[in-house]
C-alpha cells in the first residue's frame, strides 16, 4: 500500500521559505528576487509565504533578522567583555575584534549554511534596496551606536565626521569584497594560504582596518603633490578622444 506524502510542519515550511529566500538574496539581491522564484525554490505556494510572512518586504526582514540578530548580540557581548576588562586600555583593535570575531567563528563553524555566511553579510551590507537599508539602520541602531561610541573613545583624535566617513568607507569596501562570493577562496588569498585559523584572519583583517582608521589626513602639501601628478605633461591628452566621441555620437556613425 503506497505511503501518504509526508506533511511538513508549519515550522519546517517557514524554514524552507527562509532558506530559499536567503539563497536568492545572496545570489542576486533583494530587487532581483521574485515571489515566484521564492515559492518555486521552496516548493510551496504563495499562500504559504503570505501566511508566514505577509509580504516580500517582511520576508526579507525575517531573513536578515535570522542571521543578523544573533551576530549583533554576540558583537555587543564581546564589546562588553573588552570594555569591562580593559577600561581605559581599550583600543580600536579590540573594538574591531569584537566586530569581526563573531562572524569569523560562524563562518568557521560546522553549520550547513556557514560556508556562505560571509557572502550573506557582504550582500546584506551592500544591497541598495531601501527595504534592506532601512531595516539594518533602524533594527540595529543600538548596536551601531555602541560600536561608534567605542571607536570614538579609542580614536579621540578623529572628528566625528571623519570617523564616520572612514568607518563607512572601510566597512563598505570589506562588504563589497564579501558580496562577490567564493569566500573560501577569498580567505585563502587573504591569508596567503597560511591558515584559516581565526587569529590569522583577525590579525590581517584588523591590521588593514586600523591603517584606514588611523591614517593621517593629507594636508596642503600632499594635495599639491598629487595635483602635480595629475597635471604631468602628456596626461591631459589621455581620454580626450573618447570624451569627444561620446559628446558627438553622430561623428562615430558617419
Amino acid at each position: 500500500m503506497p505511503q501518504a506524502p509526508t506533511r511538513l510542519s508549519p515550522a519546517d515550511t517557514k524554514t524552507r521559505i527562509l532558506d530559499a529566500a536567503e539563497t536568492l538574496f545572496v545570489s542576486g539581491g533583494f530587487e532581483s528576487m521574485s515571489m515566484r522564484q521564492i515559492t518555486g525554490a521552496a516548493t510551496v505556494n504563495l499562500a504559504a509565504v503570505n501566511y508566514h510572512f505577509g509580504s516580500k518586504d517582511a520576508l526579507i526582514q525575517a531573513v536578515l533578522a535570522r542571521r543578523l540578530d544573533s551576530l549583533s548580540e554576540q558583537r555587543v557581548a564581546m564589546l562588553d567583555v573588552f570594555e569591562s576588562t580593559l577600561g581605559d586600555k581599550l583600543t580600536c583593535e579590540h573594538v574591531l575584534v569584537a566586530m569581526f570575531l563573531p562572524a569569523v567563528r560562524i563562518f568557521r563553524s560546522g553549520d550547513p549554511l556557514a560556508d556562505r555566511y560571509l557572502h550573506f553579510l557582504g550582500r546584506a551590507y551592500t544591497d541598495p534596496s531601501s527595504v534592506v537599508r532601512d531595516f539594518i539602520n533602524t533594527h540595529y541602531t543600538q548596536t551601531l551606536g555602541r560600536f561608534f561610541f567605542a571607536f570614538q573613545r579609542t580614536l579621540p583624535e578623529l572628528r566625528r565626521e571623519d570617523l564616520g566617513f572612514r568607518l563607512h568607507f572601510a566597512m563598505g569596501a570589506l562588504s563589497g569584497i564579501l558580496a562577490g562570493g567564493n569566500t573560501q577562496r577569498l580567505i585563502r588569498d587573504f591569508t596567503q594560504e597560511q591558515s584559516d585559523h581565526e587569529a590569522v584572519i583577525l590579525s590581517r583583517l584588523t591590521t588593514l582596518m586600523v591603517a584606514a582608521l588611523k591614517a593621517p589626513l593629507p594636508g596642503a602639501a600632499e594635495a599639491s603633490l598629487f595635483g602635480e601628478m595629475a597635471n604631468l605633461p602628456g596626461l591631459e591628452l589621455i581620454g580626450q578622444a573618447s570624451a569627444h566621441a561620446a559628446a558627438e555620437p553622430d561623428a562615430v556613425l558617419s
